[in-house]
């Protein structure tokens, strides 16, 4: 599966090869994209989502990989374009006007109220998201949700494998055009697809994406489940945020005798993020640069327990404005404008994690093991504005982990009893 040109370096074939070497973001394109049907994802539970590539059926005609973002993520650079933050056409601050929304939300509803304004004004027939598992409840699906009550329902941050590209061909098939909502890996892999597939950028009317630290695996939340003694034949609906802000995670059971189990947030993000995988410490893409709009917690405020939330709100494109002048006028957002100042008082630790990328693939470029080719992001700019001691930790922090975990032989998967593993 992997070959070696003249120079003895690794050369990334397909989305297999991109999942071997660590590289897989879980955004799902790779099966759109795939023009002979060859790609299946797969839970990898340790992992995450990841192709699953039929060498047999493989024709090496690097579809896939033209719209992989986990092996190049590109963004055009010019004036309006923060070197921390991406395009910023403006900077706002609100949450939903319906109390409702804004209270069922991880933090102001956005998302939600953005995409119901979508349906309602007649700009979407449907909005392409993720939501829980209509049987497993620790688990994500891709929905096409047409209506106010399925949008409602799947409302809420969700801190498991999602890969809602995976259903980019309802978009193509839809009537109407479309909303997709999705983290930022989820956004650059619709853009890098729309490049390839002119139809699916004509369908798609708004990219909604949402600020993301990472994705931590399946097993993340089975331990977190594990450690609090709860069965998991017995779970019927596990919510990991909203119902105020940051809200509570809520576990209820199939007997309704049994009270909900609820974790703070610091119990459970707490808990869960630290299973995130070695290719999320290597994304630059934290606030869904490439989307229209992109929404995110206003973390520079005290939240208690029943806080109804607010998010801040990055218009990214001119469409993005366009549409959130709309949203306003239509009483379905509250917002006010707001300063960089704000974005960095409340996402500190999303810039550090970008400062350092750069050192992170200087350090796997002088080991020789394949990396992600990442451009428009100003990494070598941001890099430079950290401190001496972080940029050596950048570098030999990561030149560590590749060797105390062996980054350089590529990744296996095995199925164990309907389970995917990463093989040992």
């Amino acid at each position: 599966m992997i070959s070696f040109n003249g120079r003895h370096t690794r050369v990334l074939n397909n989305v297999g090869d991109v999942a071997a070497w660590r590289l897989c973001l879980g955004c799902g394109a790779c099966a759109y994209g795939c023009p002979y049907g060859n790609v299946d994802l797969i839970d990898v539970v340790d992992l995450g989502i990841r192709p699953s590539i039929s060498m047999a059926g493989c024709r090496a005609c690097g579809k896939c990989l033209e719209i992989c973002p986990g092996a190049a993520t590109i963004q055009q650079r010019d004036n309006a374009v923060d070197k921390r933050w991406g395009r910023l056409v403006e900077i706002w601050e609100g949450f939903a006007a319906d109390p409702d929304i804004r209270f069922r939300g991880s933090s102001g509803g956005l998302c939600t109220a953005l995409s119901l304004f979508g349906l309602k004004s007649g700009q979407a027939a449907g909005v392409l998201h993720i939501g829980e598992h209509g049987k497993i409840p620790w688990k994500n699906s891709t929905y096409f949700s047409t209506q106010k009550d399925e949008i409602l329902s799947r409302s809420g941050s969700r801190y498991a494998p999602a890969s809602p590209c995976d259903g980019l061909s309802t978009i193509v098939r839809s009537k109407g055009s479309s909303i997709f909502v999705g983290k930022p890996c989820d956004v650059a892999g619709l853009r890098m697809a729309e490049k390839a597939h002119h139809e699916l950028k004509r369908k798609t009317s708004m990219v909604i994406g949402f600020f993301c630290a990472g994705t931590p695996s399946t097993m993340a939340t089975l331990d977190l489940l594990r450690k609090h003694n709860i069965n998991l034949e017995a779970l019927d609906k596990l919510r990991y945020r909203g119902m105020g802000c940051p809200g509570m995670a809520t576990m209820s059971f199939k007997d309704s005798s049994s009270p909900p189990v609820e974790l703070t947030y610091n119990d459970s993000w707490g808990f869960v993020q630290r299973y995130r995988p070695f290719r999320c410490y290597l994304c630059p893409d934290l606030t869904a640069e490439l989307a229209d709009i992109s929404v995110g917690d206003a973390w520079y405020r005290e939240m208690g327990k029943n806080d109804p939330g607010r998010s801040l709100i990055l218009i990214r494109t001119e469409r993005g404005r366009e549409i959130f002048r709309q949203a306003r006028e239509r009483k379905y957002v509250t917002a006010e404008p707001t300063t960089l100042d704000v974005i960095y008082r409340s996402q500190k630790n999303l810039l550090s994690k970008r400062q350092a990328i750069w050192g992170r693939l200087l350090a796997m470029k002088m080991l020789g093991i394949p990396y992600p080719k990442l451009k428009g992001f100003n990494l070598y700019q941001n890099w430079l504005d950290l401190p001496l001691k972080e940029k050596i930790k950048s570098i030999l922090g990561t030149a560590r982990r590749i060797f105390l975990r062996n980054y350089f032989k590529p990744l296996k998967f095995e199925c164990l009893e309907g389970t995917w593993h990463t093989k040992k």
